[in-house]
């Protein structure tokens, strides 16, 4: 089915608005004190000489786990994990562990890594990708609990991810060590399974479940790594198999207070310019933007926002719209680019499928501009509230339109610059100020 979407001039003659009554725009940094670490390496060997490795014999194969989310510190973390492993008579490798991500493939989610800039090259060691996975008992609710074989052959398996709020549910254990146990190293079998079962029941109970189970069966310890609000890393943690479960609901309440939000909480408009993957499993981050949409989930007091405007994927992505349904609007150029094949594997797994709908479809970013001033309750166009991000992961610098720069002005963390009418080329965005 090819869909012939509207061109410009027709969407455009839906109202009288024209592109000089669009409110002119200012650039906008949020300005923060942060903290992060200064010799990453040195934190991630100290992580590793934290965990319970004394048990295992010279020689003992163990594997560290690799997610598909952009961390930026990530990578470095690992190469330091698994030199710090090999010079301590070990035999390091690395377990690609996500869902259906890459296809739910073992070549996709090798590719989704070489994209994160985590290879074997860099690593100097192997990396496993393979999807195969063993049942190794049932929750609660009587599901399958999986775990790759890959991580059932090694002697040890260490857990190394980001803790941070989830942007499907929120409880005592979100996104981190325990999820990436369960859907990380579960695959998409497992994945699948623990999607189906926190629907049925809570999210946050069924990981820590499961997790128990797993890390019992396999798992040595964990490397969890807090970031900034500017992606960088501010806490890394070396937490033994036993304390993992205990341990991790006090580093989440650590990463609420890094979690970084838009300097406003009241917009007509956010238009981001980039979705993806690595940027949010969601491809937006839900914290950000005050929408969860979501089975069995409230939806956030705040920020509040109107409309969503999506204006790209990230290349990372391959095409993965994912979260694509949380935007009202979408440019064409994204339609055009989906992978719907792993897009629709990936929601199948997760289990919400209103993320992947594919929103009111415009042809370039002035149409969406206009058309927000029919869709937002807003009378006058210069009375329009919007600002513009890179993604979600970047939320401190904002291009916003008058009223909210007016607001933002007052802020001794806020610096605004100069009001300009908002530039375009050929209906497209220029270049950002």
């Amino acid at each position: 089915m090819n869909l012939e979407f509207p061109d410009a001039g027709t969407l455009r003659g839906a109202n009288d608005v024209e592109r000089d009554d669009l409110p002119r725009f200012a650039r906008a940094t949020r300005h923060r004190d942060l903290d992060s670490i200064d010799d990453l390496e040195g934190a991630a060997r100290a992580a590793v000489d934290d965990l319970p490795l004394d048990s295992l014999d010279p020689g003992a194969e163990v594997a560290i786990t690799a997610g598909s989310r952009g961390i930026h510190d990530m990578p470095a973390v690992l190469e330091a994990a698994v030199d710090e492993l090999r010079e301590r008579g070990f035999e390091p490798s690395v377990i690609a562990a996500m869902g259906s991500h890459g296809g739910a493939t073992s070549e996709g989610q090798r590719e989704t890594l070489e994209a994160l800039g985590i290879t074997e090259d860099r690593l100097d060691c192997p990396i496993h990708t393979s999807m195969a996975v063993a049942e190794v008992g049932t929750d609660s609710l009587e599901r399958p609990v999986y775990v790759a074989e890959d991580a059932l052959a090694m002697d040890a398996v260490i857990l190394a991810n980001r803790i941070k709020p989830h942007t499907d549910f929120h409880g005592p254990v979100e996104s981190g060590l325990c999820k990436i146990a369960v859907i990380g190293l579960g695959k998409h079998r497992g994945a699948e399974s623990l999607h189906n079962a926190g629907l049925a029941s809570d999210f946050s109970e069924v990981i820590q479940e499961r997790a128990e189970l797993i890390i019992e069966e396999c798992v040595v310890g964990g490397i969890g790594l807090i970031e900034n609000a500017a992606d960088r890393a501010t806490h890394i943690e070396g937490v033994g198999s036993t304390e993992i479960l205990d341990r991790e609901p006090e580093l989440l309440d650590v990463a609420r207070e890094e979690l970084p939000m838009l300097p406003v909480e009241d917009l007509d408009l956010l238009v981001v310019d980039e979705i993806g993957k690595e940027v949010s499993g969601t491809g937006m981050d839900t914290n950000v933007i005050g929408r969860v949409l979501f089975h069995g989930e409230s939806e956030p007091d705040s920020p509040s926002v109107t409309r969503i405007y999506a204006r790209s994927i990230t290349p990372a992505s391959h095409g993965n719209g994912l979260g694509l349904g949380l935007a009202d609007f979408v440019h064409r150029d994204v339609v055009e680019e989906l992978a719907l094949d792993d897009m629709y594997v990936n929601i199948a797994t997760s289990g919400e499928t209103s993320r992947a709908r594919i929103p009111f479809t415009v042809p370039d970013d002035l149409t969406a501009l206009i058309l927000a001033c029919s869709t937002t309750g807003v009378a006058d166009p210069a009375d329009l509230r919007v600002a513009r991000i890179e993604n979600t992961m970047e939320p401190d610098e904002l291009l916003v339109s008058e009223p909210v720069a007016r607001e933002l002005e007052g802020r001794e963390d806020v610096s605004v610059g100069p009001l300009e009418p908002i530039a375009f080329e050929d209906g497209e965005f220029g270049p950002p100020n």
